[in-house]
């Protein structure tokens, strides 16, 4: 079963920035169109980023247009987003994983893995 497993979220001032890296020693990411989540009162999670399995295909929310950039470096099995300009609202627990498609956010598996807290405030 895979696991993903997200890091480098961290406690940062409005404005600041982070760079949160997914992981999954022993599985190929590179196999898999990977997603980025966080809470959402309608639902388990919603999605906040996709990159396709290749790495042309990128997709944001609306909230992270401008502001967020996801890459992959399948060479190293891992799986970024570049989180710049950062604002309170985006506090959160944020998840890495596996789904069929971007533009729907379904998940592939049924684990999320470890998530990692990205908190900001002044």
């Amino acid at each position: 079963q895979v696991q993903l497993v997200a890091s480098g979220g961290g406690l940062v001032q409005p404005g600041g920035s982070l760079r949160l890296s997914c992981a999954a020693p022993g599985f190929t990411l590179g196999w898999y169109h990977i997603g980025w989540f966080r809470p959402s009162p309608g639902k388990e999670r919603e999605g906040v980023s996709c990159i396709g399995n290749s790495g042309v295909n990128r997709y944001y929310a609306d909230s992270a247009k401008g502001r967020f950039t996801i890459s992959r470096d399948n060479a190293k099995n891992t799986v970024y987003l570049q989180m710049n300009s950062l604002k309170p609202e985006d506090t959160a627990v944020y998840h890495c994983a596996a789904v069929h498609q971007c533009r729907t956010y379904e998940l592939r598996f049924n684990s999320w893995g470890r998530g990692t807290q990205v908190t900001v405030s002044s």
